[in-house]
């Protein structure tokens, strides 16, 4: 790691009432003594100053700022901090950068630098970075309750662990490599067998179904499918609360599928409006109703519209379990067609005339807090995550002690190398820059 001592805008660039700038390093105390009138040798921790910011050489003032000092090892780096709270005009905020750039070994940040370092002081894991990292780019209350529960260490804790119960074995069995004429005694045998098993059972139910994590970073899919006219369109229009798609009463004005973000309940959901299935000798409207095929395929709740005068029911393109019927432009119908439907448990609406709307929200809720109840708190939410479990589990499936020792207990390394992938137990170079290149400038 760099001995530099590193600055950063950790606030957007712009006109702003006030903006903050980061130091990190060695020569963060220096670098005060330099370019303000507070007394270094009197200088406390985690206290506000409110000071004038001025040139290196030359004393001539910049701004009016508050300064805040955080001492080594407490603080977000583990390095000497010191954060400037001055105003937020791009005037100022060059002007300070300038004069920074100017002493000796130190340089504005690479991105992620700062929590690069606090990696590397052992202030967080890999796994609590990447829960800042969502936390930052929260966009509902559930994304941004998830990301705080991870970087609090809910996976970091859960992953180590697995890690340390592997690792202890590891131990047994390396000593047991250096005394090959020991036997190993049948407790600490089956104490061994029984640690790799429970180890392997909770990775499979961490892993198996376990991919909402997905769904609550980039958003639930959920599909309308239904014939033309059915009124797909409007229904969209009635979900969103904005004439966001074109409708009309003309067959096969929808042709191509159109994803739409929606927050539902504190959930990230991607709503599609697809093209109406019907046979078709136009090769483009075809093409459309392919694409809407595939969507409702790859979907996790699909919307199964019809016109409730036509009482069409049919959709026997769609095999998901989680299909909502749901009966449109019952504006249209008797009170006895009504109940009809209602006895086969559909949903009741008139997207033209908002009814029905808001059940039909929260049985999708319902839906997706059911998806969210099965699974644990601890959310795989990283691809990478997966990979290495899967790769540990591999590891762990071919274990066995009826093997040469040495192999065994090479398994057993493997297996904890994958996880220390996921948490920074085992440095792997290409991982810590994909995590970290991926922050802002400031973080």
């Amino acid at each position: 790691m760099s001995d530099s001592t590193i600055y950063a805008l950790s606030t957007v660039f712009g006109k702003s009432g006030v903006a903050v700038i980061r130091i990190s390093g060695n020569e963060v105390l220096h670098i005060l003594s330099k370019m303000t009138d507070i007394k270094i040798a009197t200088i406390k921790p985690r206290r506000a100053y409110f000071c004038t910011i001025t040139k290196k050489e030359s004393s001539e003032p910049l701004d009016k700022a508050i300064v805040l000092y955080f001492k080594s090892p407490h603080s977000y780096t583990g390095e000497d901090i010191a954060e400037i709270q001055c105003h937020g005009s791009k005037a100022v905020l060059n002007s300070v950068f300038k004069e920074l750039g100017m002493f000796e070994n130190v340089r504005l940040a690479e991105p992620g630098e700062f929590s690069k370092r606090s990696f590397y002081n052992h202030k967080m894991d890999l796994t609590e970075a990447d829960g800042l990292v969502d936390l930052i780019d929260a966009e509902t209350s559930e994304q941004q309750k998830y990301a705080l529960r991870q970087m609090d260490g809910n996976l970091k804790n859960l992953y180590s662990s697995w890690r340390n119960d592997l690792v202890k074995i590891l131990s047994y069995l390396e000593a047991y490599i250096d005394f090959p004429e020991e036997n190993i005694p049948e407790n600490l045998y089956a104490d061994i067998l029984n640690t790799v098993f429970k180890v392997k059972c909770d990775i499979e139910e961490h892993l198996k179904g376990n991919n909402v994590n997905e769904r609550l970073r980039n958003g639930f899919r959920i599909v309308i499918a239904g014939k033309t006219n059915a009124g797909k369109s409007s229904l969209v229009n009635a979900l969103i609360k904005r004439n966001a798609v074109i409708v009309s009463d003309i067959e096969g004005t929808t042709r191509d599928s159109i994803d739409i973000s929606l927050d539902i309940g504190g959930y990230p959901v991607v709503i599609t409006d697809t093209a109406g299935i019907r046979v078709t000798n136009n090769p483009i409207e075809q093409q459309g109703i392919d694409i809407a095929l595939q969507k409702i395929e790859e979907a996790d709740i699909v919307i199964a519209l019809y016109d409730a005068s036509n009482e069409n029911t049919d959709f026997p393109y769609v095999k998901n379990n989680n299909i909502l019927y749901v009966a449109n432009k019952i504006d249209k119908l008797t009170d006895e067609q009504k109940e009809k439907l209602e006895e086969k448990k559909h949903i009741l609406i008139s997207a033209k005339f908002n009814e029905g709307i808001d059940r039909l929200i929260n049985d999708i809720l319902n839906i997706i807090k059911d998806r969210f109840a099965t699974s644990s708190n601890c959310l795989i939410t990283r691809a990478r995550y997966r990979n290495a479990l899967e790769a540990c589990l591999e590891n762990l499936s071919v274990f066995s002690l009826d093997k040469e020792i040495e192999l065994a207990a090479e398994d057993i390394r493997l297996a904890c190398r994958q996880i220390g992938k996921i948490t920074g137990a085992v440095e792997v170079a290409e991982v810590l820059d994909n995590i970290f290149g991926n922050f802002c400038i400031g973080k």
